[in-house]
């Protein structure tokens, strides 16, 4: 998969927080990987639609005016900020803030340094660690359904539910995981590798 890389050439500064995306690639609709150079303050999107993951380096946020979803991981080592969801196949991790209009998702765990804000409910399968506060359900047109309240989560791990009911479903063991002791340190790694490397059937 193709890794493309962005950096401050393809954005061009609109007032004194944002940059406006204006490389030729279609982020929109892209089939690999982007990643953001870092130190660039906030770059905004129109939207993001990638089949791998999204990554933007140390002090660089990301804005997108429709919604950011990524086949893999997203990262931020500032901000992300959707005007509709916000979705990754498998973790969500932002420096300061998660938030979106609608919903959040991710397949795995999702971390922020600061707090998290939902339109719609919060989804993760794994651990949710966030520094400060979690809403979920904050939209503001109509009355959230229950299930738009939803904090639903493998385990809350730090951070104060404000606004929200809070669903704590557990976290499963990998089963595509394995345990493999060498030279006295256990590490896990992917049943696939250990089949591989004939450590286990």
């Amino acid at each position: 998969m193709e890794t493309l890389k962005l950096t401050k050439k393809d954005f061009k500064k609109t007032d004194n927080y944002w940059m406006d995306y204006i490389g030729k690639e279609d982020i929109s609709n892209y089939d690999g990987n982007v990643e953001i150079e870092g130190g660039l303050g906030y770059v905004k999107f129109n939207s993001i639609n990638i089949k791998g993951y999204l990554l933007a380096r140390a002090g660089t946020g990301i804005k997108a005016g429709c919604g950011i979803k990524a086949g893999s991981s997203i990262k931020a080592g500032s901000s992300i900020k959707a005007g509709s969801s916000i979705k990754a196949g498998s973790s969500i991790k932002a420096g300061y803030s998660v938030k979106a209009g609608a919903g959040i998702e991710a397949g795995d765990g999702i971390e922020a340094g600061d707090g998290i804000e939902a339109g719609f409910g919060i989804t993760c399968k794994k651990s949710l660690n966030i520094g400060l506060r979690i809403f979920a359900g904050l939209c503001l047109w109509r009355k959230p359904t229950k299930e738009e309240l939803e904090i639903k989560c493998g385990k809350l791990e730090s951070g104060e539910v404000c606004y929200g009911d809070l669903i704590e479903t557990g976290i499963e063991e990998d089963d595509d995981k394995v345990e493999i002791t060498c030279e006295g340190k256990t590490v896990k790694i992917s049943r696939e590798s250990a089949i591989a490397l004939n450590l286990t059937k």
